[in-house]
């Protein structure tokens, strides 16, 4: 059973002592029922277990609270950040979120981190990277503000080059058939738990969560695949605002403002029940953001 804890799962993890089976991102989650047990030797990849979820969030909430927001001086935030921020506080409350699969064995993560892709300028031809952020569970949406934007900002010069980006340049020097080897060991070494650490820090492919904001770009939300490469278990899009024209209780035509959301998780993690209790807290949320200007009362700890 999940049990309320003081700290993040790091800190849990290293008061706890590394069992034989556990991996240096995760520990093994020994006490799920045989029929979890063996759903990754039965959905061998990410593409098998891809469960796909789509809904709309109401917005005139989250609008007025951000424009307080701005007016106080946060000028720069926006829906980004409210929904990474969300998404780590619902992670916080609802841990089987960050679990992963590797070598057909379940593991809790260790941390809570966020990958995002980044266009350095909104041009064609302007160079894309990745930036992997690291929050703890206690994070308010202030924390997740200045991370963000530190990542952001540290990334968007157009000679800037993050670790993510001086490893891939790394490997593309060599000759094809040497990269391939090269993947085909790190995919290895990965299954097994053996991976260099320095390759995962600098991967954004092991990370909690994968976020796209493609309301930047003007466009609805897609279902963005997981990757089989990594340990990434959900993908997260939204999109830009839309107007809709709807009927309230009394009968009158009202027009309300939405962000359209699509997820594609990995269903081997958890079971259906609890994605629908995450994603209900997780609209919770977005319809009170001022929830996430205090750390939350309780963290909880995935199960042994």
């Amino acid at each position: 059973m999940e049990a309320p804890v003081l700290g993040g799962a790091k800190e849990m993890a290293a008061a706890r002592g590394r069992r034989w089976g556990d991996r240096y991102d995760g520990r093994r989650v020994r006490t799920l029922n045989p029929f979890y047990q063996i759903t990754p030797y039965i959905m061998r990849t990410r593409v098998d277990a891809h469960d796909y979820f789509e809904d709309r969030v109401e917005i005139r909430n989250m609008e007025t609270w951000l424009r307080a927001q701005r007016n106080a001086g946060f000028v720069e935030m926006g829906y980004l950040h409210v929904f990474i921020a969300a998404y780590v506080r619902l992670i916080s409350q609802r841990p089987r979120l960050n679990r992963f699969v590797a070598g057909r064995k379940i593991y809790a993560r260790n941390e809570i981190t966020c990958s995002l892709a980044l266009k350095k300028k909104l041009h064609e031809d302007s160079p894309e990277t990745t930036v992997k952020m690291r929050f703890r569970p206690e994070d308010t949406i202030y924390d997740v503000f200045r991370t963000v934007q530190e990542a952001i900002g540290s990334n968007k010069a157009a000679e800037a080059a993050n670790s993510t980006d001086k490893t891939a340049r790394l490997f593309m020097l060599c000759p094809g058939f040497i990269v391939r080897f090269l993947i085909f060991a790190v995919r290895s070494l990965d299954g097994a738990g053996l991976m260099p650490k320095a390759i995962h820090d600098a991967s954004p492919f092991h990370t909690s969560f994968f976020i796209t904001d493609l309301g930047s770009l003007g466009i609805k939300p897609i279902y963005h695949h997981l990757y089989d490469f990594g340990t990434t278990s959900v993908f997260l899009a939204f999109g830009a605002k839309e107007r809709h024209r709807e009927i309230d209780r009394e009968g009158n035509i009202v027009e309300r403002k939405y962000i359209g959301m699509k997820v594609v998780n990995d269903e081997r993690i958890c079971d259906g029940h609890y994605y629908a209790s995450a994603f209900k807290l997780l609209f919770q949320l977005f319809q009170n953001p001022s929830i996430l200007e205090t750390p939350p009362e309780r963290v909880f700890q995935d199960q042994d």
